[in-house]
């Protein structure tokens, strides 16, 4: 699965990233495949929630967490996107959201459920933000209280998509991934090595989660640019 257009989640302002009526013809088109890959990846799986993460930094893990959860819900799915990356939350400044309620709350017992979920975000699409930043994410991510937290939202919705701190940095995406249906991870080419990729697989493999595809962010187009012409 590749991407064709260059993604900066670190950016002042991510939101200009966030896919729209806008976007390019090649960025629409490249998400719809994802999502289509997605979809198959998923359709023998009870859970639908999935981790979209990478396996170090300015990959663009977060913005294309975000911009799948938008193509998914634009298929008239009821769609969620928890930011569970709760040491450098991104999705609140894509969204442009409050972020003093959100995930870590929620499961310090802090806020229930319907307090901190931002509804409708874009159409068909609701966002539970990360909230303040705790002194222990992955145990929090590791909780019982965050296994009864995604039972419960998968009643209610067709896909969770969630975004989590880099594999090869911290644990967090790793204790979270058994919770669900798998992980895609997410690459930059000339940025992301063969190495960094395989440690990711590896740490995947042995958390014994499922590994739903590797999605090749920043590609050049510009060679095949005629095919997108027609």
């Amino acid at each position: 699965m590749a991407l064709g257009r260059r993604t900066n989640e670190h950016s002042d302002a991510p939101h200009k990233y966030k896919l729209d009526d806008k976007s390019s013809f090649v960025m629409q088109e490249s998400y719809k495949t994802i999502r289509t890959n997605l979809q198959f990846a998923l359709a023998g799986s009870k859970n639908k929630s999935f981790i979209i993460s990478s396996s170090f930094p300015a990959e663009g893990k977060s913005i294309t967490c975000a911009n799948i959860a938008i193509t998914l819900a634009q298929n008239e799915n009821r769609v969620l996107i928890i930011d569970a990356d709760l040491r450098k939350p991104t999705q609140h400044k894509i969204f442009r959201v409050d972020n003093s309620h959100g995930l870590s709350t929620i499961l310090v017992g802090f806020d229930k459920l319907g307090e901190a979920i931002h509804k409708d975000v874009d159409k068909n699409l609701d966002l539970i933000t990360s909230g303040p930043i705790p002194p222990n994410p992955s145990e929090l991510l590791g909780s019982n209280r965050m296994d009864v937290l995604l039972d419960k939202l998968n009643e209610f919705y067709d896909y969770i998509v969630i975004d989590t701190p880099p594999i090869n940095v911290v644990t967090d995406a790793i204790v979270l991934a058994p919770k669900t249906a798998g992980v895609a991870l997410v690459s930059r080419q000339k940025v992301t090595t063969y190495d960094e990729i395989k440690k990711a697989l590896d740490a995947i493999e042995f958390a014994k989660a499922k590994v739903l595809g590797i999605i090749v962010n920043d590609i050049n187009v510009k060679r095949n640019s005629k095919y997108y012409n027609y």
